[in-house]
């Protein structure tokens, strides 16, 4: 078993990248066909290709449940190098692909082995916001109004001039009520919670405060990556809906079924993120499809130097 030091993440962080591009550029003739089964399964081959060029050892720990593509448990590298732990999601916003809608993404993480916690494929209760303030400045037990008054205390501001970021979903409503009774902004999205997480670490530039409510909790793993990256705080509870949910969260280890997760236990040790636009958001510009080039724009991120890398990829389409 490869030690940590043999993480080497400055020679597999422009790798990473180029893995992230290959998976986002399969995509593009997919974008706004309405097909969600065949852009996944595009970018899902093209990420497992661009990996086996990768000299490392992976084991997909977050990752694809319904195709054979990245699945959890998957090997994934050229089989030399470290023994590595890699969470996927080849592409984040099937449904925004096929209805060429904002915020999809191809992202990938990696870290060494044992270092990223697994967890099933339900829902998690998610809690985000920036490292400017303390870890415990808002936690999961607050209130939704709770939440607001304590980080308007900790940003000098009033209640009105905080925005939280959430998921339009039914189940959310209560919560949005209370948090628009506060005076608060709510900024509602569709689908892509993983760039609405990474959006509240840097609310200066973003105008995103805080993330709350739920969503799937593999993204939750790829959000706190991220947020290790830009030294932003997370926090994750999963949520059953079922016994049998309760049984899957215990066959993944997870033994405190109702454990509060905070960003260093789901990603314990360094790891490097890298994320490509397929659409546009406000954390990645999407596909540029010109007649003659195609052109992506990633994002790559090493929590071990706090480093951020924005990257412009450009190839000429084939000559007929």
């Amino acid at each position: 078993m490869s030690a940590p030091d043999d993480f080497q993440d400055r020679m597999l962080a422009l790798g990473l990248g180029r893995v992230a591009e290959k998976a986002a550029l399969a995509t593009e003739y997919l974008i706004g066909r309405g097909d969600e089964r065949a852009a996944d399964e595009a970018a899902g081959q093209a990420m497992e290709a661009e990996l086996s060029r990768l000299d490392l050892r992976g084991t997909v720990v977050i990752g694809e449940t319904d195709t054979n593509r990245m699945s959890v448990g998957s090997s994934v590298g050229n089989g030399d190098g470290p023994e590595l732990d890699v969470a996927v999601d080849p592409l984040e916003g099937t449904t925004l692909t096929a209805k060429d809608l904002p915020n999809a993404m191809s992202v990938i993480a990696m870290a060494p082995k044992g270092s990223i916690t697994q967890v099933p494929n339900i829902y998690m209760e998610k809690l985000a916001f920036s490292g400017t303030y303390a870890p415990d400045t808002v936690t999961l037990d607050m209130t939704p109004t709770q939440r607001i008054e304590a980080l308007a205390k900790a940003k000098g501001c009033a209640p009105k001039d905080v925005t939280v970021c959430m998921l339009e979903r039914p189940r959310h409503m209560p919560m949005i009520d209370e948090l628009r009774d506060t005076g608060a902004a709510v900024r509602l999205i569709t689908d892509g919670d993983i760039s609405a997480v990474i959006n509240c670490a840097e609310p200066e530039d973003t105008g995103i405060d805080m993330y709350m409510g739920s969503g799937g909790a593999p993204e939750g793993v790829l959000a706190a990556a991220a947020l290790k990256c830009l030294d932003g705080h997370f926090y994750g509870q999963l949520i059953y809906r079922n016994e049998d949910e309760r049984h899957l969260a215990r066959s993944f280890g997870n033994r405190e079924l109702d454990r509060v997760y905070t960003r260093d236990e789901l990603v314990t040790d360094h790891v490097i993120f890298a994320a490509t636009g397929v659409t546009n958001s406000s954390l990645l510009r999407g596909m540029i499809r010109a007649p003659r080039y195609v052109q992506t724009e990633t994002l790559l991120m090493r929590s071990k130097t706090g480093s951020i890398r924005r990257m412009s990829y450009r190839i000429p389409r084939t000559r007929s």
